[in-house]
């Protein structure tokens, strides 16, 4: 018997593009092999996968997780600018 597959979205986007790639995985299939399996890491050279910050739904998730059917997995960008200090800023002026 074969094991089921689901099927799940990696999403990665950038300020002028984003890219959503819908991927079938094993039912035991985890964060990190949705995003090997999308190919977004050949796509976009600047994500480190040592180093990548990922959510499932827009809560963050270890590279580990488990997922399940019509999980959409997030891989998230840098911060900029320190939300804290920005607000400093904003305030001192």
């Amino acid at each position: 018997m074969s094991e089921p597959l689901i099927d799940v979205e990696v999403a990665y986007a950038m300020p002028d593009e984003q890219a959503v790639i819908p991927v079938t995985v094993p039912g035991h299939a985890t964060v990190e092999s949705a995003i090997c399996a999308s190919g977004l890491l050949s796509s976009f050279p600047e994500l480190d996968k040592t180093a990548l910050d990922v959510g499932i739904f827009g809560s963050a998730c270890k590279l580990e997780q488990p997922l399940k059917q019509g999980d959409r997995v997030e891989i998230y960008r840098p911060l900029v600018h320190d939300p804290k200090e920005a607000r400093r800023q904003r305030a001192a002026k």
